[in-house]
């Protein structure tokens, strides 16, 4: 048990070194394997032939006890389910904690906080607990996938098994209930499980907290299969992952397997004689099918599975990018570098509007349409009062030159109640008059705000610059920019992909996004760029990013970033885009294959258990 532990854990620390900044790809299709071989086969053969021949009078008792009252059969059955179950869990979170222990460790760089007035000590328990919650959070995800699946894999088995029991040959069995096992097995099994995670994965990046999917695994490094996303989204990348995974997996249970039985045929010669002339006789009838009865099988599936899906990939990645020069925007960015341990004292007020009026004025200079500056780049409220006093808008009102300013707004048109404000981009237009407005929907969990802050607010700290009052903003809006609909995201909005879909889908014409991963370590910046690429492959569309200490960027619609910035360094850019009015199947469609995934594993399960 420790050694299968140990190994499923190191699988889940490869999966955690496949994304960025390390971007070691090719991890992310094997990493899986331990994890599925230990859920799909937890026990030692000897402990499953055990179970086999005790399982009839296992049942026996059951029944008899059933017959006679319906608790002692109930708790009877309770602990041969958490025997079984029980295991389950532990590999999954063992492999949860592996994978998203080492791909978010880059959240313990929120210490120190000592220029938040956090005491050391306290700033690491509080770095520790951060990194701790959202590893855990993450872990629970695969820890609920290895016991659902456990469990439903364990009811597909359970008819062979009593079958068995029964004095049955197995392959005879397996002819009386799927005359094409263990083909079907392997495959019910293989669909259940990518079905099942891609479900899991589906709810999670619909709660508050999600980051760490399988398929940021891929980004920025292997775009042709990042082009799969143009489909279903981010879920069509995790079900390749997960079912190439489970396909290797069920390659090797069957090699055990039948290594197994080899070994029993040299004791029992008569069933030797008998399992070669049953060959001998299904080879001419079954000599197409017959390959697929070795451990071979899966792997011949996966590598074509892989294969297809590179080359679907590779025909998306490869069609040219239609770009009229009259949809062309020339866009400045400013990355004003601007630390934390000042953004929000005198000293940072007066360096960042300092660098960004200088940056403005000098890309205005150059000629651009529009300039983007990174999350709350302005570290206060946007009133018109404070617009007076700020020589970036009277730069604004000098030049002409659009912005998109990251402050802080208001809420309730204007009432300035202290707690009540939002994390928010402004097109200010030439005259100073405010164009639109987008505010961040989706706010960080204990950084932004305190989940549950009417009970817990009192024992946690906040972990950001911000007062954790922040409202979160209309998960429907809109925003209109002088040139065209936008797509927006701020910071935190980056791995929600149906976020940038639904913007897409009612017309956003390119994506701007401004963030600030100053408060963590750089390994996020490389993470946070990996996101906002797929979203640039998924929706077609030209990215913006303006960050305050790295990467800022420029990404075309095949995830080519056209220039990033350096970290932690004062940076100018003036790029062209291009505005696009293309809609993919998954901008129009939305995530379709989760369901359809879902559908099929339920019908094939089903078809399993009769």
């Amino acid at each position: 048990m420790i050694l299968r532990l140990g190994i499923v854990l190191l699988g889940g620390i490869l999966m955690g070194l496949s994304p960025a900044p390390l971007n070691i790809w090719p991890l992310a299709y094997v990493a899986l394997v331990p994890l599925w071989v230990a859920i799909a086969d937890p026990e030692t053969n000897k402990a499953e032939k055990r179970g086999v021949h005790r399982k009839e009078d296992r049942g026996k008792r059951i029944e008899e006890n059933s017959i006679n009252s319906f608790l002692p059969a109930l708790f009877s059955f309770l602990p041969s389910l958490f025997s079984i179950l029980f295991p389950q869990y532990i590999f999954g979170l063992c492999w949860g904690i592996g994978y998203h222990g080492v791909a978010l460790f880059w959240l313990t760089g929120i210490h120190p906080m000592t220029w938040l007035g956090v005491p050391w000590l306290a700033s690491l328990a509080i770095a520790i607990f951060c990194w701790l919650f959202v590893t855990l959070w993450g872990a629970a995800l695969v820890s609920i996938w290895a016991v659902v699946c456990g469990w439903i894999w364990q009811q597909i088995s359970q008819g062979i098994s009593q079958g068995i029991s029964q004095g049955k040959n197995p392959e005879n069995l397996s002819q009386e209930k799927h005359p094409q096992f263990p083909q079907l097995i392997f495959l019910t099994r293989g669909l259940i499980g990518t079905a099942v995670w891609c479900g899991l994965e589906y709810l999670w990046s619909n709660g508050p907290l999600w980051w760490s999917s399988l398929s940021y695994t891929q980004s920025p490094h292997n775009p042709i299969i990042l082009h799969l996303g143009q489909l279903s989204g981010p879920n069509t990348i995790t079900a390749l992952i997960v079912a190439v995974n489970g396909l290797i997996a069920e390659s090797w249970i069957l090699h055990q397997k039948s290594g197994e039985k080899r070994e029993e045929r040299k004791e029992d010669r008569e069933e030797r004689k008998e399992d070669r002339e049953e060959r001998i006789f299904l080879y001419p009838i079954s000599s197409i099918l017959y390959p697929l009865s070795s451990f071979l099988a899966p792997i011949a599936i996966a590598v074509g599975l892989f294969i297809a899906a590179h080359s679907l990939g590779f025909y998306l990645w490869n069609r040219p990018l239609i770009q009229p020069a009259e949809t062309a925007l020339k866009v400045g960015i400013i990355q004003g570098n601007i630390s934390n341990d000042i953004k929000f004292n005198s000293e940072g007020w007066r360096q960042a509007l300092a660098g960004y009026t200088r940056g403005y004025r000098e890309l205005a200079d150059r000629g651009v349409d529009a300039v983007l500056i990174p999350e709350t780049a302005l570290p206060y409220l946007w009133t018109t009062q404070n617009q007076m006093q700020s020589s970036f808008y009277q730069a604004i009102l000098e030049k002409g030159v659009v912005a998109w300013v990251g402050t802080f707004g208001l809420v309730n048109n204007g009432q300035k109640l202290v707690s009540d404000y939002t994390n928010s981009l402004f097109t200010v237009i030439g005259n100073g008059q405010t164009f639109s407005r987008y505010d961040k929907t989706h706010l960080v969990p204990l950084g932004e705000y305190i989940p549950f802050e009417k009970y817990i607010g009192g024992f946690i700290d906040r972990l950001s610059p911000l007062d954790a009052h922040l409202v979160a903003g209309s998960p429907d809006q809109i925003f209109e920019t002088p040139f065209a609909r936008a797509v927006v995201g701020i910071c935190f909005d980056a791995p929600f992909a149906e976020h940038f879909r639904r913007q897409a889908a009612a017309g956003g014409e390119f994506i701007l996004t401004a963030s600030n991963d100053a408060h963590y370590h750089t390994d996020i910046m490389w993470q946070h760029h990996a996101l906002e690429l797929m979203r640039a492959i998924e929706t077609d569309r030209w990215a913006v990013r303006a960050t305050n200490t790295g990467l800022s960027a420029i990404v075309d619609p095949h995830g080519k970033t056209h220039w990033h910035s350096q970290i932690n360094q004062y940076d100018l850019y003036a790029g062209t885009i291009y505005r696009r009015t293309t809609k993919t199947l998954y901008v129009l469609w939305g995530d379709r294959l989760t369901p359809a995934l879902l559908i099929l594993a339920a019908i094939a399960g089903k078809l399993s258990l009769k």
